[in-house]
């Protein structure tokens, strides 16, 4: 039986990046049998930009304030087998339907995502991302998905199955990332999630500090709260998923030490700088470069350009580490010990 599928494009201020949005979902190689874009709350043409493609334009009454609830109004609107949600700036391969859809041939799998690379390269921070996309879908996802326990599926572009997502309430709106709080729930009933890693979409990601600041704070307060509300059950139920988490907290406890490393070795060993510099970059080489060689080869892209790339990854290596270890107290600590309430406001990343 063929399965059929439902997009849902939440979108809030986007007629700039929704027409090639919705350009690449017309485009596809199985179409969608119904397309939906709900306009939520904005401000600007995107819900004529959205009508002007012939797809169904929901308006709900006031912004609803995240993108899960977002979802789940256009939700009761869907009677397809499989939902698939792209957010409004993210460009799906002409076959991205086509290449995820036989994921769901497997009765137990319930969610499903692609290959995410960015869309654009221009600004520091942009090229800093495009090495830690083509780094983590080439290295760190394939690894998950061959031990059966991906850390995320993520949301710009990930298929459900309508009527577990359904009964499971929708989307999540308990914690501030839905498609990290839905990928660890269905493993933990013991359903899968899948990485498909030739099904390709492109987002456009933060172009400036302020939005990236703004999109990692949101990203790392929401893996602290599902960390918070999961772990625990994770650690019994699904081990190698709790193992991928649990290495996660490590690298952000020990990263700092990682980082000062060459400083210690120099002032407190009295290692010349040169030394502990050549020691420190080479160990930071041997871990990224042949995984950007594969990922450049797989990918098909000039290996200039990505390695030119590598250096602005340590921007972004340097905001993500501030806003793990401010989501660690804050989610982990000051939340149990009721001195916050976390981060409960959705601020989008650009």
């Amino acid at each position: 039986m063929t399965l059929t599928l439902t997009v849902i494009v939440p979108a809030h201020n986007e007629e700039h990046g929704l027409p090639a949005t919705l350009g690449s979902i017309a485009a596809q190689s199985i179409p969608p049998e119904k397309v939906i874009v709900v306009d939520d709350g904005s401000t600007d043409r995107t819900g004529e930009v959205a009508a002007s493609y012939g797809v169904t334009v929901l308006r709900p009454s006031h912004n609803l304030g995240s993108k899960a609830r977002a979802q789940n109004h256009a939700l009761p609107h869907c009677d397809t087998d499989l939902v698939l949600a792209v957010d409004a700036d993210t460009v799906l391969a002409p076959d991205y339907i086509e290449r995820i859809k036989p994921a769901f041939d497997d009765p137990a799998v319930e969610v499903a995502a692609g290959n995410v690379q960015t869309r654009f390269a221009r600004t520091p921070w942009e090229r800093g991302r495009s090495t830690e996309y083509l780094f983590g879908f080439h290295w760190h996802r394939p690894i998950q998905q061959l031990a059966d326990s991906p850390m995320v599926c993520s949301g710009c572009c990930s298929v459900f199955r309508r009527t577990t997502l359904t009964a499971f309430g929708g989307f999540p709106e308990r914690t501030i990332v839905e498609d990290m709080d839905y990928t660890w729930s269905q493993q933990l009933d013991g359903r899968k999630a899948v990485y498909v890693t030739d099904a390709m979409a492109w987002a456009a990601d933060p172009e400036t500090l302020p939005y990236l600041r703004k999109q990692v704070w949101r990203w790392m307060a929401g893996f602290m709260q599902n960390v918070r509300l999961h772990l625990p059950r994770l650690l019994t139920r699904k081990p190698m998923l709790a193992t991928w988490i649990i290495v996660a907290l490590l690298e952000i406890l020990l990263a700092p030490l990682w980082w000062a490393s060459p400083l210690i070795l120099t002032l407190a060993m009295h290692e010349p700088v040169a030394r502990t510099m050549a020691w420190w970059v080479g160990g930071e080489l041997l871990l990224t470069v042949p995984a950007l060689l594969y990922a450049a080869r797989r990918r098909r892209l000039l290996l200039h350009q990505v390695l030119y790339n590598l250096p602005f990854a340590y921007l972004n290596k340097a905001v993500n580490l501030y806003y793990a270890w401010k989501a660690l107290v804050v989610e982990l600590i000051m939340v149990p010990l009721h001195l916050s309430q976390g981060l409960l406001i959705y601020e989008k990343g650009r």
